[in-house]
């Protein structure tokens, strides 16, 4: 064996060594140390980023340290030792609690934003369930709102824009989805232009309205379409307001030729519709007499 490779299994051995020597003195910390020992060497591991045997020690004595300034900062760096680990919601839950309990503290305002910042940590990407989402937005708005002038502000802001785009984006498949699963049942038309106009209220300003918009008018023409009678006039005038505000909002779109056709036969079919519910009033006051007249009765 060379000088080399003797070397580097020297250096390996050590380290084993070192290593199995340190884990046993973490155990007997564990089982034998004092509160106050233990308290010092979480405070050493958490200075080196052991931030694991650093939040096992800290778990043992914040129960056991009360009042004094241990306690304060033990809560206060076991909070961080959890986010370290990536551990959010515990870490958003134990920088809430020290918030809550040591509202005066010079670390109050950091802990109040890293709890808001770890429930942003921990909200879901855009197409899983957004309720987390929403807690994190309340969290990093309420910090801007209680400390507006803060270091922490603009980073709560840019997070802010993050999670509601993660809820724009997840409101816009939702109303997309209804559309592309027309085809199974004609209630997700009707669907699709209901949580279209949820969106536009929700987002007037998204890049995604134009497209939504489009969608709803031919959502609500198709939904027209496969309607019994009594609710088509109703739905083809809708389909035709829907049609006139989308072209005073996007008069250059691409879509518009696509839209103006089916304007031209949402006009022709409300046409329709007027003419035969005219008929129809009239057979009903004239009294029905021939079994044509019966059958166009009928199609109401």
């Amino acid at each position: 064996m060379n000088s080399i490779k003797l070397k580097k299994l020297s250096l390996l051995l050590i380290a084993l060594v070192s290593l199995t020597a340190c884990h046993r003195s973490f155990i007997r910390l564990q089982k034998s140390g004092t509160t106050q020992e233990k308290y010092q060497a979480a405070i050493k591991y958490y200075n080196e980023a052991d931030y694991y045997r650093a939040n096992v020690l800290f778990d043992e004595i914040v129960p056991l340290l009360k009042g004094d300034s241990t306690a304060e900062k033990s809560q206060f760096y076991n909070a961080y030792c959890n986010f370290y680990l990536g551990q959010f919601q515990l870490a958003s839950f134990y920088f809430k609690s020290f918030y809550s309990t040591y509202a005066n503290s010079p670390f109050a305002e950091e802990a109040f934003y890293m709890y808001a910042y770890s429930m942003f940590k921990d909200s879901p990407a855009y197409n899983l369930d957004q309720e987390n989402t929403l807690t994190a937005i309340d969290a990093l708005q309420t910090f801007i709102n209680t400390y507006p002038n803060s270091e922490y502000a603009d980073n709560c802001t840019r997070d802010l824009i993050d999670l509601r785009k993660r809820l724009e984006k997840k409101a816009y498949e939702k109303a997309f989805l209804y559309y592309k699963t027309s085809g199974v049942t004609i209630a997700n038309y009707r669907a699709a232009v209901i949580a279209i106009d949820n969106f536009k209220r929700d987002f007037p300003d998204s890049q995604y309205n134009e497209e939504l918009n489009y969608v709803q008018v031919k959502s609500e023409f198709e939904l027209a379409e496969n309607s019994y009678f009594s609710k088509q006039e109703e739905r083809y005038k809708k389909t035709l307001d829907f049609y006139e505000k989308f072209i005073d909002a996007y008069p250059e779109s691409s879509y518009l030729k696509e839209l103006g056709d089916i304007y031209e036969k949402a006009q022709k079919k409300l046409k329709d519709v007027i003419e035969t519910q005219k008929k129809i009033d009239e057979l009903k006051n004239g009294g029905a007499q021939t079994k044509e007249e019966e059958e166009l009765i009928g199609k109401k």
